[in-house]
């Protein structure tokens, strides 16, 4: 049976582990062949790793105060000019001229779902009931369809407007595996309007 590595993952962990080490080696407590050299070589190399990780977690500390700081300023600015843009839009003499010279206008967010299909997952949770999760972006919601192994052809299980959808099914046969096979396709104002997703086929067990 395999061993797990003696030596800890995490630099804490290590630097705790290796300052042990040192300690017992300095000590004799075990009579090892070691000469003076190499302990004062593997002392050295346990100053060095203590110095690197002092360093090291002061730039963290100062990376993220910065990125709080940064975070900080920019949103003091976009409250300001939000609170500036909102006056600008309420004024009888604002025009949608005025709001594109300035960057002040939003543009719509447009997705091409004809050449997009949804990615589809499924997880059984046992006796039937399937979680399906999908990608939603700027659709209306997914259809959604299966076929059972004893199905002719594909069902529509109904519409999904969150993910995810859970089929609620029992199985065919109480006690015994089935196969499904789940497909889906994105919706825009009740029209399919996209490729049907990749087969997910997953055998739900009892």
């Amino acid at each position: 049976m395999s061993k797990a590595d003696f030596i800890p993952k995490s630099d804490h962990d290590f630097l705790v582990w290796l300052e042990h080490l040192v300690s017992k080696l300095q000590s004799g407590v075990v009579d090892i062949a070691m000469t003076e050299n190499e302990l004062s070589e593997l002392k050295a190399d346990y100053s060095d790793f203590h110095d690197k990780i002092a360093t090291a977690s002061d730039a963290q500390a100062t990376a993220k105060q910065a990125t709080a700081n940064k975070n900080d300023s920019r949103h003091n600015a976009e409250s300001m000019i939000r609170a500036l843009v909102r006056r600008l839009k309420a004024s009888p003499t604002y025009s949608e001229a005025q709001g594109v010279a300035l960057g002040v206008v939003g543009h719509e967010i447009s997705y091409d779902f004809t050449s997009a299909k949804p990615n589809l997952s499924a997880l059984d949770h046992t006796g039937g009931v399937v979680t399906l999760s999908f990608n939603k972006y700027r659709s209306d919601g997914i259809n959604i369809y299966c076929q059972r192994e004893t199905d002719a052809d594909w069902i529509l299980l109904g519409r999904a407007t969150v993910s995810p959808f859970q089929d609620n099914r029992p199985l065919l046969r109480i006690g015994k595996s089935e196969m499904r096979r789940y497909s889906a396709v994105y919706m825009q104002k009740d029209r399919e309007v996209s490729p049907y997703s990749d087969d997910v086929v997953i055998s739900c067990i009892p």
